[in-house]
């Protein structure tokens, strides 16, 4: 991924089936693809585990564009 996570313009995000408005998201280019190596350690289990537990605590993840605040 060329661009670092403060750059990315999109977030991979994985949203809660059972809390609405929980979820994980994560920096991700046009794709969907997250650089791993720009992920600290914990965003990185995150990652993992969101990726793990889709259709059991998470929906299918959606790339969706960046709101930076």
């Amino acid at each position: 991924m060329n661009a670092s996570v403060n750059q990315a313009q999109y977030e991979l995000r994985f949203q809660s089936l059972f809390h609405e408005g929980r979820g994980y998201s994560f920096p991700c280019d046009a794709s969907g693809h997250v650089d791993l190596d720009a992920l600290g350690s914990k965003a990185r289990l995150n990652y993992f585990y969101a990726r793990t537990v889709i259709g059991r605590e998470f929906s299918m993840p959606a790339v969706l564009p960046r709101t930076l605040h």
